[in-house]
């Protein structure tokens, strides 16, 4: 069974930074790439970044390109996102995403002063 925990969330000022983290089971997590999405209050569903297998060619949204970063250890089958100089407009649940497969349960960030 794939899972897909993520943690790392909070509270943080405007131009703060948080490190979200997802950890992987259930499945060959090396051999996928693997995405972030974020959910704000009251908006769909919106993709944040995505990163190969090898850790080569991220995307990221324009939304967030420059402040964000996602990363992995494969040995770890573990995903990263770091996010620089957070906005308000960044608050959101944001998800770890095995692209047509599987999503994680969640983890809440809000950017507020």
């Amino acid at each position: 069974e794939v899972q897909l925990v993520e943690s790392g969330g909070g509270l943080v000022q405007p131009g703060g930074s948080l490190r979200l983290s997802c950890a992987a089971s259930g499945f060959a997590f090396s051999s996928y790439a693997m995405s972030w999405y974020r959910q704000a209050p009251g908006k769909g569903l919106e993709w944040v970044s995505t990163i190969n297998r090898d850790g080569r060619g991220p995307g990221y949204a324009n939304s967030v390109k420059g402040r964000f970063t996602i990363s992995r250890d494969n040995a770890k089958n573990t995903l990263y996102l770091q996010m620089n100089s957070l906005k308000p407009e960044d608050t959101a649940v944001y998800y770890c995403v095995k692209p047509q497969s599987a999503r994680g349960q969640g983890t809440q960030v809000t950017v507020s002063s």
